[in-house]
C-alpha cells in the first residue's frame, strides 16, 4: 500500500468521509469496509495479524466518534497526548489541527500510511507515530500526560497488556481517557488500573446524535496524581 500527496494506490477499496466537530471538519481516507484485506508480503501475519481480523483498523467505529466528540471539548491544552491503538486515529487528526502534542501508536503495520495520508487530507502536520505492540517494550515513545484510547478491551488477555503498557507510558501524574463499548472487561481493567494508583470514573455519553444507534457503552476515566 503507498501513499502520494494526492492518490491512493492500493487493490484494497477505500472510502472518503468528513466527521464535523462544530466548526471543525475532519477528512478521513479509510478501508471501504471491513472486507478489504492486502497484505501480500505477510507482514501482518508475522505480527499476528491474520485475514480475519486485518481490517478492523482501517474503519471508523462508533467508539472512535464518542472519543473524538469527547476529547474535542476536553482541556488538552499543555499536555503531552498518546493515542493508543489510534487505527484510524479520528482524536489523533482532531488534536492535530489543534495544534497540540499528539502522538498516535498502533500494531498493525498500515497504520502510519493511513494516519500520515489523512493529515495531508487536513492540510495539517505529519503526526508522530510509532508502530509498536503491547508486549513490546523497546518503543521510544517515552511518557506521557494524557493517554486516550476507543475500544481497546476485546479479550481478557487484553486488560494486563493495555494496563501495564499504560503504566509504562504514564507520568506520576496522569489521566487516561478510554471509550469502551460494553465488551464486559471494564470492571477488571479498572482494577488493574487501581493497582497502579489510578482512580476511576464512568461518563455515560448523552448527545451521541451522531451515531446511526444508540450507545451503550462508557467514556471510562482514569487519574493519578
Amino acid at each position: 500500500m503507498r501513499f502520494s500527496d494526492h492518490k491512493v494506490t492500493t487493490p484494497a477499496r477505500l472510502r472518503y468521509q468528513t466527521v464535523e466537530f462544530d466548526n471543525t471538519d475532519i477528512h478521513l481516507c479509510t478501508l471501504r469496509d471491513l472486507q478489504e484485506f492486502y497484505d501480500p508480503n505477510g507482514i501482518a501475519e508475522r505480527l499476528g495479524i491474520g485475514s480475519a481480523v486485518w481490517s478492523m483498523f482501517g474503519v471508523l467505529w462508533p467508539s472512535s466518534l464518542v472519543l473524538g466528540h469527547y476529547i474535542s471539548d476536553y482541556d488538552t491544552a499543555g499536555k503531552r497526548i498518546l493515542e493508543v491503538g489510534c487505527g484510524i486515529a479520528l482524536s489523533s487528526l482532531l488534536l492535530n489541527t489543534q495544534n497540540e502534542d499528539i502522538t498516535a501508536t498502533d500494531h498493525h503495520p498500515e497504520t502510519g500510511l493511513f494516519l500520515n495520508r489523512n493529515a495531508l487530507l487536513n492540510n495539517s502536520e505529519i503526526i508522530n507515530y510509532e508502530r509498536t505492540g503491547w508486549l513490546e517494550k523497546t518503543d521510544k515513545l517515552g511518557n506521557f500526560d494524557l493517554i486516550i484510547g476507543s475500544d481497546l478491551l476485546y479479550e481478557d488477555q487484553h486488560i494486563k497488556l493495555l494496563s501495564n503498557f499504560i503504566e509504562r507510558h504514564a507520568n506520576a501524574s496522569c489521566e487516561v481517557i478510554l471509550v469502551d463499548p460494553g465488551r464486559g472487561h471494564k470492571n477488571k481493567f479498572s482494577m488493574q488500573m487501581e493497582n497502579y494508583g489510578f482512580s476511576n470514573s464512568q461518563i455515560v455519553p448523552i448527545h451521541t446524535k451522531y451515531l446511526n444507534a444508540p450507545f451503550k457503552g462508557r467514556i471510562l476515566k482514569y487519574v493519578r496524581h
